[in-house]
């Protein structure tokens, strides 16, 4: 016999299936908004892909596509969705860090320069957009009345002018010009002109004798042609003025001008193009003297600058550390304050500061020099004198970081090894150099590397005291005795005499990058093997 329950004779359902379809609709819910909001991501995403890829910017398109690919992978796949609150660390370091290291590199092998910005389809249409004089030119004037403006050119005697047209919202840009006695309206002035010019050079006016006039002037408009025709292959250009054939010189990027044989035998033709051309830049650092020379004189530097920068804030700061934390010193505390104060001022500030104690006719620092030992120092134009003032300045500037470093592990040390010590009968300098020291030496190993890559790529301190200088003679490239080769990058990026030469600053960039993380390797290695 069958049984019948209450609820089914009532039509009510039980409690836990009404619970049961309320979460599953409420996950239904979750579900749809979840997969709504990835595919408008995607949608949007992929339409700007799209649209940097048609301006010219394939890296960025494919850096977005990766993101974009990553974060829905991520968020939409139950495989990998517990990953999803480290999507952001990755997408900063694909973003921050790998991206610009890769596009760095990438233009090392390029000669993306001032001259050679545009892609090779950009550079072409620019010169295919150029024209020059072919004929006679006209006198216009430009007349403005109730009904709009109209144009009136001089051919000789004869007046002739176009119809009525609007300024601002031409329905046409080409005109025919008929002859008239004479013209009604008010003479526009030469600025209004100059406001209307960009709309102005698109007008193509008619003569009667059938001749084409354009813009050539502020004040004249004359027959024009294009300078260049591009030919059936694509690629080859013909010069209607001069009948010259160019052709693009893919290994210096511009267009130039070849004889019978195809030789190349014309100047560049401007603008150029970007194009790959191997490891020509890294070639030029080693085999023009005028950037070797440099290179390698600064590098030396650099490496001076960064070992003395800090192994000396180690020793000042490790002496000031072990003064204060002294228990016969009294008021410590003022003292630790007062030497923590350069480090809670901007470095810019104190940088600026110095920039001005250090002045060679002026400056404090040789007012008192000159005082009491009869010297005043040519900071800033003797370059040894130069590199002992940036380091004085860094040192400045470091050694409170030191201190406070070597105040906390002097505090981390058990108070028990040194009382032990004591009994032992040993002295300060044994303690300093069997307790202090190994007990320093371990966590101190990855800060001293941090802080030596720190001063190699100091760029603020040595653009903000010096900016490089002295200069050095006879450099290929603006270089300075007191330039680092963060610095040194940035003059030949932005200062180049030839013109910003990014492809050579990407070079000496991709360099530094290998020298740094060679020398972070090896002071890593040194310390493991220090260790044991």
């Amino acid at each position: 016999m069958q049984t019948v329950t209450v609820s089914e004779i009532l039509g009510d359902t039980p409690e836990s299936e009404q619970t049961s379809a309320q979460v599953d609709s409420t996950s239904n819910y979750s579900r749809f908004i979840k997969w709504f909001i990835l595919s408008l991501i995607g949608l949007v995403n992929g339409y700007a892909a799209v649209i940097m890829y048609a301006n010219g910017e394939t890296s960025f398109a494919v850096l977005t596509l990766i993101l974009t690919l990553l974060g829905l992978f991520i968020f939409g796949s139950k495989k990998t969705y517990a990953h999803r609150y480290i999507f952001p660390g990755i997408a900063g370091m694909i973003l921050f860090i790998i991206f610009p290291l890769v596009y760095t590199v990438g233009i090392a092998f390029t000669n993306y320069s001032a001259t050679n910005q545009l892609s090779f389809e950009r550079a072409q249409s620019v010169l295919l957009d150029r024209t020059f004089q072919s004929g006679d030119s006209y006198r216009f004037d430009l007349y403005r009345s109730e009904e709009g403006y109209r144009l009136a050119v001089k051919d000789g005697e004869q007046l002739l002018v176009t119809d009525t047209f609007d300024l601002t919202t031409p329905a046409t840009l080409r005109f025919d010009l008929s002859p008239i006695d004479a013209i009604t309206g008010t003479k526009a002035k030469i600025k209004e002109i100059v406001t209307n010019r960009t709309t102005l050079t698109k007008f193509d006016l008619t003569l009667p004798n059938g001749n084409e006039i354009r813009m050539s002037g502020l004040r004249k408009f004359a027959a024009v042609k294009p300078l260049y025709n591009l030919s059936k292959d694509g690629t080859t250009l013909i010069n209607n003025q001069s009948q010259e054939v160019l052709l693009p010189n893919m290994e210096t990027g511009f267009y130039q001008t070849i004889d019978g044989a195809g030789n190349y035998i014309g100047a560049p033709v401007s603008p150029g193009f970007s194009v790959v051309i191997g490891t020509a830049n890294f070639e030029r650092i080693w085999k023009d003297d005028g950037i070797k020379e440099p290179f390698v004189s600064i590098f030396i530097w650099t490496v001076i600058f960064s070992v003395l920068s800090v192994g000396i804030s180690l020793i000042i700061g490790l002496i000031l550390a072990s003064l204060v934390q002294w228990e016969a010193l009294r008021g410590r505390a003022v003292y630790r304050m007062l030497l923590i104060l350069p480090y809670a001022v901007p470095s810019f500030i104190s940088i600026l500061i110095f920039k001005g104690l250090f002045n060679q006719s002026f400056g404090e620092i040789n007012l008192v020099l000159d005082a009491l030992f009869g010297i005043s120092p040519t900071w800033f134009s003797d370059p040894l004198s130069a590199k002992v003032m940036v380091l004085i300045v860094n040192i400045w500037l470091g050694f409170p970081y030191m201190m406070i470093l070597c105040m906390g592990m002097l505090k981390a040390i058990p108070d028990d090894l040194y009382e032990a010590s004591a009994l032992d009968g040993a002295g300060p300098l044994q303690n300093f150099k069997n307790i202090t020291l190994p007990m320093m030496v371990k966590p101190l190993a990855p800060l001293m590397i941090a802080s030596f890559a720190f001063n190699f790529n100091n760029f603020v301190m040595i653009q903000l005291l010096t900016k490089g200088g002295p200069n050095m003679i006879g450099t290929s490239e603006p270089a300075g005795y007191t330039d680092l080769l963060v610095s040194y990058t940035y003059r030949i990026a932005f200062e180049g005499s030839g013109g910003q030469d990014f492809g050579l600053a990407s070079a000496i960039t991709t360099l530094i990058f290998l020298l740094v993380g060679g020398l972070a390797l090896f002071n890593l290695r040194f310390a493991k093997l220090s260790e044991k």
